[in-house]
């Protein structure tokens, strides 16, 4: 069988699922969706080269979300669809718009791969300089699925992103869970993760950032990224420094589906415009590069929260949200 050469900065590892989000009238409205698809099609929305490495059901709903994926410039690693059924994720949303889901996962075309199909995947990129996974990814089903992609990625001297983006109330054995995150975060170049993800991770600290710190400290990252909601978002280097940046204008939230996905997409664009290397946090970062990398990311969550369901924005209206709101940015 001949090689398939990939052009792609960036590949994605996870998964890829329909959420069926719930209505005021009690139906369900089917979206495409799951953590690292949503990921994968905001970083090509905003003109990254992307590579997305699981395959996809032959059904209906596989068909859709290889189309979504295709029509948005993504190339797929696993160009033929596979039998296995789509993932579902069954989504009810609060009235201050953040979801809780319940997970439908056995036997389904995204888990369908091993390490040595996502493995020489990327070694078929040339151009691959960074590569994402995280939230079910990081489930303890799947560590050898992932742990050994992630060693060889890490080894082959690529930026390895991490996004906790946790999980629980789907995970039988909590405690394993966390164990297996913690491990799978050792990995990483970059973490993010958000205050509720920190808490369930049982660490150390009385706030958000003393548990950051910790995560960060006790794993060989260079730097973190922490999404705390309407307060905003933080940096927290290796070096030392913390920065926090949030929008001044209120914004109407109809959902933040997806909000996560497409503020690490800003983060990992900056990244990759600004060239920074894996290990960038280890060093002193300037103000400017750390106010830009929050200004990108916190603007394509913002953009992403004002639509039903994950709609990742372009990289067009990315930097036209970022020339026009305010930023609040300490150091």
């Amino acid at each position: 069988m001949s090689k398939i050469n990939f052009s792609a900065q960036v590949a994605t590892a996870g998964e890829a699922l329909i959420d069926l989000i719930a209505g005021a009238d009690g139906r369900f409205e089917p979206c495409l969706g799951g953590a690292v698809y949503n990921l994968t099609r905001a970083l090509a929305r905003q003109g990254i080269d992307t590579l997305y490495l699981n395959p996809l059901s032959k059904d209906r709903f596989g068909r859709q979300l290889a189309a979504a994926l295709l029509q948005d410039g993504v190339h797929l690693a696993a160009s033929q669809p596979v039998q296995q059924v789509t993932s579902l994720a069954v989504v009810n949303v609060d009235a201050q718009g953040h979801p809780d889901y319940a997970f439908y996962r056995e036997g389904v075309a995204d888990r369908a791969t091993h390490a040595a199909a996502l493995t020489e995947a990327c070694s078929q990129a040339e151009s691959l300089s960074l590569v994402c996974t995280g939230a079910l990814a990081l489930s303890p089903e799947d560590g050898e699925t992932y742990l050994p992609w992630l060693a060889g990625q890490r080894q082959a001297g690529r930026t390895v992103v991490i996004d906790a983006n946790l999980r629980p109330s789907v995970m039988p054995n909590l405690d394993l869970y966390r164990r297996h995150v913690l491990t799978a975060l050792q990995y990483a170049d970059v973490i993010k993760a958000s205050d509720e993800d920190l808490a369930c991770l049982n660490l150390p600290g009385a706030t958000a950032l003393e548990q950051a710190r910790h995560l960060l400290q006790a794993s060989r990252a260079g730097v973190l990224a922490l999404t705390r909601g309407a307060e905003g978002a933080a940096l927290l280097t290796r070096h030392g420094q913390l920065f926090q940046a949030r929008e001044t204008a209120p914004i109407k939230v109809v959902d933040t589906v997806g909000a996560g996905d497409c503020f690490l997409a800003g983060l990992v664009v900056t990244l990759l415009q600004r060239s920074l290397p894996a290990d960038w946090g280890k060093a002193a970062v300037a103000q400017s590069m750390a106010q830009e990398l929050l200004s990108s990311a916190i603007a394509s969550a913002s953009l992403c929260v004002m639509q039903r369901g994950c709609v990742p924005p372009t990289r067009a209206e990315v930097t036209a949200r970022m020339a026009n709101t305010a930023l609040s940015f300490t150091a």
